[in-house]
């Protein structure tokens, strides 16, 4: 513990403060529609599908403006994209509470809430920023277990619902947005690594740079499975649970809301570990587990074990989520806005495939056994992906030509 407390006075705490509360807050409401789903979904009598594409939905928006927010943050600096980020979100929650009276306005704002989505393209270049690059991953950790965000959606959303209705629920998220634009504009110093001018004139440099190395892309698909795994079942649970073993509305929510606290309170362990233990070596682990666990809950076992099960994987894909950003921030150090916007986005993308395949598919088999089956595959094929990339780092470290464990 007192090593922790030492790698956290190393940076500027208080702007990694601000990056916490900026993602805790943004990821409560990127998955507001997933927490109020089943009142939602009832209310307009939807299929398989159409649920999953209801949760979905907002995980594709911010998948399609972390790549934009990510490169805007190395450009201008995150303090101000994040600012107008939580404007965006205000503007989808006051449509959602005020209008949203049909399926398709529904999506509509959960397209604009894909805005909070994107906060995680801001808040993780603050922490890096903020920190000297041996506690990195800590503090990336740390800045990207605001994921827990999705614990306080899952757990007060259906219970204020039952109280004031699902278009109240978004009338009332308003709050902690403004609080948190306030808070956010105290605590956090602007672009730390480089003026405004600097910022300008290298960001190209430095995109094109980025986007000429292949492990930027077998990044994005490895995140896609860890993030897309984890935010895409904290999206979908509360129909899973309630489709499958026909639990209520609060109770699905509190279900959730334990697997996405399991997820986001390793998160930060994960990074540590990785700091510690070497990332790809980590990685190699997650995957192995993650494809067990998703392939035993796809046989879909009583509730019970059901749940115990789920808790479990979403642990494990909170850890490795953690684990692949302390790669990312010791890969990408000067580019890790525009590296964060496009790995982020490729988790984000993974979470809107999620739900959708899951939902589709139960349509098409009549289970949603085929849906976990695949995921489990995915998992298998990212381990695979990690196998080989260790083994193309050795192979590069006895030619000495200094890849920094990836293969160029």
């Amino acid at each position: 513990m007192r090593a922790v407390i030492s790698a956290l006075r190393s940076g500027h705490w208080p702007s990694l403060a601000g990056a916490w509360l900026h993602f805790e807050v943004s990821f409560m409401a990127w998955l507001l529609i997933g927490a109020l789903s089943l009142s939602i979904m009832t209310e307009f009598g939807l299929t398989a599908t159409q649920k999953g594409l209801l949760v979905a939905v907002p995980l594709l928006g911010g998948a399609l403006l972390r790549v934009l927010v990510g490169a805007s943050s190395d450009r201008f600096g995150p303090r101000a994209i994040g600012l107008a980020l939580l404007g965006c979100e205000g503007l989808a929650l006051l449509w959602g509470w005020l209008d949203a009276s049909s399926y398709l306005q529904v999506l509509g704002v959960g397209l604009l809430l894909g805005a909070a989505g994107a906060s995680f393209a801001v808040a993780l270049p603050l922490a890096s920023r903020a920190y000297p690059p041996a506690h990195q991953g800590l503090a990336m950790g740390i800045a990207a277990s605001g994921n827990s965000g999705s614990v306080l959606a899952m757990f007060f959303a259906p219970r204020l619902e039952q109280l004031v209705g699902w278009h109240a629920v978004f009338g009332l998220m308003i709050l902690p947005v403004a609080l948190t634009t306030l808070l956010f504009t105290l605590l956090v110093r602007d672009d730390m690594d480089l003026s405004r001018h600097e910022r300008s004139s290298a960001w190209w440099a430095m995109t094109a740079e980025a986007l000429r190395q292949p492990s930027m892309y077998w990044l994005c698909f490895v995140y896609a499975v860890t993030f897309g795994g984890f935010v895409g079942l904290s999206s979908f649970l509360p129909i899973f649970f309630h489709d499958q073993y026909g639990v209520g509305i609060v109770a699905a929510g509190s279900l959730t809301a334990a697997c996405g606290l399991a997820g986001s309170l390793i998160r930060p362990f994960g990074g540590y570990v990785a700091d510690h233990l070497g990332g790809l070596r980590v990685l190699r682990a997650v995957f192995l587990g993650m494809a067990v666990v998703t392939m035993v809950i796809g046989q879909l076992p009583v509730l019970p074990w059901a749940a115990t099960l789920m808790i479990l994987a979403m642990a494990v894909m909170g850890f490795g989520n953690g684990v692949v950003f302390q790669v990312v921030s010791d890969r990408f150090p000067k580019q890790i806005g525009m590296a964060s916007g496009l790995i982020g986005a490729a988790g984000g993308f993974g979470g809107f495939l999620l739900p959708s395949w899951l939902g589709l598919l139960k349509d098409v088999t009549g289970t949603y056994q085929s849906g976990f089956l695949l995921f489990a595959m995915l998992a298998l094929g990212a381990w695979l992906s990690v196998v080989l990339t260790i083994r193309r780092s050795r192979w590069v470290d006895k030619r000495h030509i200094g890849t920094g464990g990836f293969p160029h």
